[in-house]
């Protein structure tokens, strides 16, 4: 009997069969390439899957063992991944550098860290298990590059060929020349491997003299100065002193090379992952160190609590009260999970709760307001009176309590207006309501929130808080 049938069973318990199928396709037939480094956002277009669902469909399937997570540091610039890590809390850098795009750059959750899946070795062995044998396009297609850079399957070699001069394999501790004829154009010797690059800029008249330059790859120079130089011969000797076999490439920076990577497509990211009620549950150790500090440049934050719960308490008594309340939670949660959402923590009998963005969290507030109205129709009482707030802002993901959490302002402001509100209200910032998609949730439902001005204790100026009626 195939050894993957029983994970499949296993999946099929969690998940949709339509999801299982695909991905049962996937590990069964897909060529190597496809099975490195999903993009699971990119899986559910192709297949025309539920986005979410697939989400969480690979979450269960890594936690199962058929799929390998990676958390790869991205260089925002040109895509490519600057480390590559099993977890996150292993992000630790403050700051990454991108050789080829010359600059550094303060790691972020929100674009810089995306969330991929490769097919576990144990299931189907592909050529990426061992990086350092896959041929040198190959190696950029699935190792260096993130899999937010949508690179072509038909013709991927021939448009690569339209920018790259040269490349070659050099073992660990080999040397080697590279002969050729440079163009007055803009020139980089790049090595994915160590992420090492020499800038040339190549103009003015052309020469005949044959110019050397020497390049060593190791783990710790990534790039020197730019050196200017006529068109003409070049004579470049290259020498690895890595552990392993590099991969010197001397190509133009044209419009070839930018048109290929400027071929982008929506990524699985940190952000949105943490964000996410089933990576939550079920892989509730991977998040962070108790000192690990990862900013995060937008998150939507909801808080809700019941108005008038200890006169619940008082009223129908301490048994009925704890299993209205408990079944409250759990519709609570199941919305916010169906809204891309995670539930951080619940205190007393209110919720924290995060979306990857505004629209997502307004309407899991309308929906909340909506299914607290049936709850008391049906029991013929307003017991539950729920008080929403809405805010979204940067924040700092930490480990508080061995649990992953939030820390900051905009933490402190979403709580404070959830506080106003009164009962069946839901109040939001201005920086809710005029995100584009959260408006244009609120305007094709004919919604017009009234703003006014309030002050918040431990804010030093007011600030516009907007009741969605």
């Amino acid at each position: 009997m195939d050894q993957t049938q029983p994970l499949f069973a296993a999946l099929r318990r969690s998940v949709t069969t339509d999801i299982v199928e695909a991905i049962e396709r996937l590990v069964r037939d897909a060529p190597d390439r496809k099975l490195c480094r999903v993009n699971a956002l990119a899986f559910a277009a192709n297949e025309g899957l539920d986005e979410e669902k697939t989400v969480n469909a690979f979450l269960h399937a890594a936690h199962l063992g058929l799929f390998d997570m990676s958390w790869n540091v991205l260089c925002p610039g040109c895509g490519g991944v600057l480390d590559a890590n099993t977890s996150l809390r292993t992000v630790q850098n403050e700051e990454y550098t991108c050789a080829l795009c010359a600059a550094g750059y303060e790691p972020t959750l929100d674009e810089m860290v995306e969330v991929t899946f490769t097919v576990s070795p144990r299931v189907r062995h592909i050529g990426a298990h061992n990086p350092h044998e896959l041929p040198p396009h190959e190696y950029f297609r699935q190792i260096y590059w993130g899999s937010g850079v949508d690179l072509p399957d038909e013709d991927y070699l021939e448009k690569a060929d339209d920018f790259i001069l040269d490349m070659l394999e050099l073992p660990p501790g080999e040397k080697a020349v590279i002969s050729l004829q440079l163009p007055a154009e803009f020139v980089i010797i790049f090595e994915p491997v160590t992420h090492a690059a020499q800038f040339l800029d190549v103009q003015g008249e052309p020469t005949k003299e044959r110019r050397s330059i020497s390049l060593v790859f190791d783990r710790q120079h990534r790039h020197s100065e730019t050196l200017r130089l006529q068109p003409g011969p070049l004579r470049i000797q290259v020498e690895n002193h890595a552990e392993v076999r590099t991969l010197p490439s001397v190509c133009l920076a044209n419009d070839a090379l930018h048109g290929l990577l400027g071929r982008r497509r929506p990524f699985l990211t940190a952000k949105r992952l943490l964000s996410n009620q089933t990576f939550r549950d079920i892989f509730r150790a991977d998040t962070l160190d108790v000192d690990q500090r990862l900013k995060i440049i937008s998150l939507t934050f909801l808080f809700t609590d019941l108005r008038g719960s200890t006169e619940l308490y008082e009223r129908v008594g301490d048994l009925a009260a704890f299993d209205l309340v408990k079944t409250h939670f759990g519709i609570l949660n199941e919305i916010v999970g169906a809204e891309a959402g995670a539930v951080v923590k619940t205190i007393g009998d209110a919720v924290m709760a995060t979306f990857p963005t505004p629209d997502r969290a307004v309407m899991a507030a309308m929906r909340m307001r909506d299914a607290m109205r049936k709850l008391n129709d049906d029991r013929g009482r307003e017991d539950l009176l729920l008080k929403i707030g809405i805010h979204e802002g940067p924040c700092i993901a930490v480990n508080l309590n061995e649990r992953q959490d939030y820390f900051g302002q905009t933490v402190n402001i979403a709580s404070r207006v959830q506080h106003l509100a009164t009962s069946r209200e839901i109040f939001a910032t201005s920086s809710v309501i005029e995100d584009p998609r959260a408006s244009d949730l609120l305007s094709k439902r004919g919604l017009k929130p009234m703003s006014h001005e309030v002050m918040l204790r431990g804010i030093s100026d007011q600030i516009s808080i907007f009741a969605i009626p």
